[in-house]
């Protein structure tokens, strides 16, 4: 009776805080343009700002993908191993994404290209993820509950370019993870930044495609296979016996993407 009765006090001490829309991040110099740049007003966790051009997206079918690049002071207070499983995973996560509404080129030259890079990544604080896996343990319910002051974030950019380096459509999206909702605890520093590469990727995915283009199958071979599989269920299995997000389960490592890219 007491166990039944603790996950509603949490929510209702935690729920104004959890439904809190992230903050934007200031325009970090990545993207060729920011002016055309609109803010979604209809989003209730991330910050979105993002354009699209119609008819210059339209008339793009292939791509070339460009490694995720760290800018500015992201990521500084973390380790060289930590930063690289930010990046892979945001390479990871867009390369699905895109993969599923454009042609993924085979080379850079000639073609349009998709370019992102991580802005800011807020640290996770593996002591409260700790406290939090085992109190969700105690309380019945879908979605965890997590102290408060102990989440971390990310924001990224990303744009497509034409052939001719023309931005048909970017983004700037950030996110912080909640206090409530489906955003695992971890004990690594940088497991909600890993989780929200996920949301950042559907909603380039969103941003970059024409409005009446589907979404299509899979190619075979999957153009993404480098990654590994896009189903991860030794993750999910990890979540569910031990409530915590664990990297290791659900990403790999790459070398360290240089700190800057250049300009179109």
């Amino acid at each position: 009776m007491i166990a039944k009765s603790v996950r509603p006090i949490c929510i209702l001490a935690v729920c104004g805080l959890a439904a809190c829309q992230t903050a934007p991040d200031a325009n970090s110099g990545f993207l060729s343009g920011y002016d055309r740049l609109q803010t979604l007003e209809d989003t209730v966790r991330a910050s979105v700002r993002q354009y699209r051009g119609e008819a210059a997206a339209a008339a793009i079918e292939q791509v070339w993908l460009e490694p995720t690049v760290l800018v500015g002071q992201a990521g500084e207070a973390l380790t060289a191993e930590e930063r690289a499983l930010v990046l892979r995973e945001v390479d990871r996560q867009v390369c699905y994404e895109i993969s599923e509404r454009f042609t993924l080129a085979a080379a850079p030259d000639g073609t349009a290209r998709v370019r992102a890079a991580v802005v800011r990544i807020d640290a996770t604080a593996p002591a409260g993820s700790a406290v939090a896996a085992v109190a969700n343990a105690f309380i019945p319910g879908p979605g965890t509950v997590r102290v408060p002051g102990t989440t971390g974030g990310l924001a990224a950019e990303a744009e497509l370019l034409d052939a001719r380096g023309g931005q048909a459509a970017a983004i700037a999206w950030a996110r912080n993870a909640n206090v409530l909702g489906t955003d695992s605890p971890s004990l690594s520093r940088v497991g909600d930044a890993l989780q929200l590469a996920e949301p950042f990727a559907d909603a380039v995915g969103d941003a970059f495609a024409p409005a009446d283009r589907p979404v299509r199958a899979i190619a075979d071979p999957d153009p993404c296979g480098r990654y590994g599989p896009r189903s991860q269920p030794g993750g999910f299995l990890t979540r569910l016996v031990t409530g915590l997000y664990v990297p290791e389960v659900n990403t790999g490592t790459r070398e360290a993407a240089p700190a800057e890219s250049p300009r179109p």
